[in-house]
């Protein structure tokens, strides 16, 4: 469990399947998902494959976004070791919350708690985004963890590119910032 003045980040767990479905589920969120929306059987099949992958592949996995002051589901954040962009393995800091919570702070506060959890408990040395070119919420996010833009990227399956934002592991002399 990852905890910030806000936020607590958990794992996901069966019961967060209802509010998965309203994330996953809605048009405006899912825009910037290749697979668009998700109807209930992917969602359940989605959370059952977050829950029970190998660990080995998952590194920190989506973890569920619990809002303190209402005990509300906001969204997930998390690392995911993505096999090959460009012939490379790299792992991705990704999120997503629900529309409500847009434009509050929580993504990026999510974001650096778990590029923090990442870098200093993970012991990883490079993080990256794969952000639609027309997903701006998602590049300032990028930015504002220390991200920069690195270059476009055609994943299989996809009929475009998107954009790669990446990070190093700052020097240990650097204290990483745990607000937004």
């Amino acid at each position: 469990m990852i905890e910030t003045q806000r936020l607590v980040l958990r794992p996901l767990i069966l019961a967060d399947r209802a509010a998965l479905k309203v994330l996953l589920g809605d048009d405006e969120v899912m825009s910037s998902s290749e697979r668009g929306p998700l109807g209930g059987e992917k969602v359940d099949a989605w959370l059952r494959n977050e829950i029970c992958e190998p660990k080995k592949s998952r590194v920190a996995g989506k973890l569920a976004i619990i809002r303190r002051s209402d005990s509300q589901f906001i969204g997930y954040c998390g690392v995911t070791l993505l096999p090959e962009i460009d012939g490379i393995a790299d792992y991705e800091l990704g999120y997503r919350l629900i529309r409500s919570a847009w434009g509050k702070g929580y993504a990026t506060e999510a974001a650096i708690a778990v590029r923090d959890y990442a870098f200093t408990v993970l012991n990883l040395t490079r993080l990256v985004a794969l952000i639609e070119p027309i997903n701006k919420r998602s590049i300032r996010v990028a930015e504002k963890l220390g991200m920069k833009y690195e270059k476009d990227v055609l994943l299989p399956a996809y009929d475009h590119p998107d954009r790669l934002y990446s990070m190093c592991k700052p020097d240990d002399n650097i204290e990483l910032s745990t607000s937004p």
